[in-house]
């Protein structure tokens, strides 16, 4: 975090991307700070490497807003976020903390599928919940962590507001929640037909079906990689980017 000195004191602002001193006015090196869009997304400078850490609780908001009562994560915050992260050649990976209730899942699968799709080392970890839609958010970094303490939620499509009882409307929530397995499948190491087991048991909730998975058994049936904390994902974290340079290294130098 940088300082910024004003006529009534100062005042701490973090930025989302440290602007190069050698740039600036010698005089003025600070100047050019600039500000988070988001709050809930922080870059850790001073360890091994830069990693920015991108927090997603609460309740994700998709094109509806949500109470105000209600802590959301907005993805129309987040998207840009992801992919400035993704374009910023000094940040060396992303850190994802996650512990959120779901909510819109046009809106998860969206960050989902960004997050997967970077190129630079991610890692995230679900610490309190990763519940609904936040599943294919943990599963969407290349590295995934669930604290032992931690919870995840597995339960079909549900819709709000008034549905057609008519075939359409079944074949349309099929679509939607075989998009679902299809993500979380293809990037962890459960069996479709075991999440969709999972998804339609009946002997754990008493007014709903799906099942709760503790963070062992999240990491049993292959959903999570493994248990961990704050500092196992970190550690991760600084592994991949260690073999991303190396592979860097060595194009380099087969090239001369």
């Amino acid at each position: 975090m940088k300082k910024i000195k004003s006529k009534k004191g100062s005042k701490v602002i973090v930025s989302p991307f440290d602007q190069d001193d050698s740039n600036q006015d010698k005089n003025d090196s600070e100047s050019q700070i600039q500000k988070m869009n988001y709050p809930a997304s922080i870059i850790i400078n001073n360890g091994k490497y830069k990693i920015h850490c991108l927090t997603i609780v609460g309740e994700i908001e998709g094109h509806n807003y949500s109470s105000e009562n209600v802590k959301t994560t907005k993805y129309e915050y987040v998207i840009p976020q992801l992919v400035a992260i993704e374009q910023e050649p000094s940040i060396d990976g992303l850190l994802v903390l996650i512990n959120t209730i779901g909510g819109d899942i046009e809106a998860g699968l969206a960050l989902a599928e960004i997050i997967s799709g970077m190129k630079k080392p991610t890692v995230s970890l679900v610490i309190g919940g990763g519940h609904s839609i936040g599943v294919p958010l943990a599963v969407a970094a290349k590295k995934s962590f669930i604290a032992k303490s931690a919870s995840m939620i597995i339960h079909p499509v549900r819709m709000n507001g008034i549905n057609l009882g008519v075939p359409q409307t079944f074949r349309y929530f099929q679509r939607i929640q075989n998009r679902i397995t299809s993500f979380i499948s293809e990037n962890s190491n459960i069996k479709p037909n075991k999440l969709v087991q999972l998804m339609s048991n009946t002997e754990e909730f008493s007014t709903d079906i799906g099942s709760t998975l503790d963070g062992s058994q999240a990491v049993k049936e292959g959903i999570i990689d493994s248990l961990g904390n704050i500092s196992d994902a970190i550690t991760c974290l600084h592994n991949m980017v260690d073999k991303t340079y190396k592979k860097k290294s060595k194009r380099k130098t087969s090239k001369k």
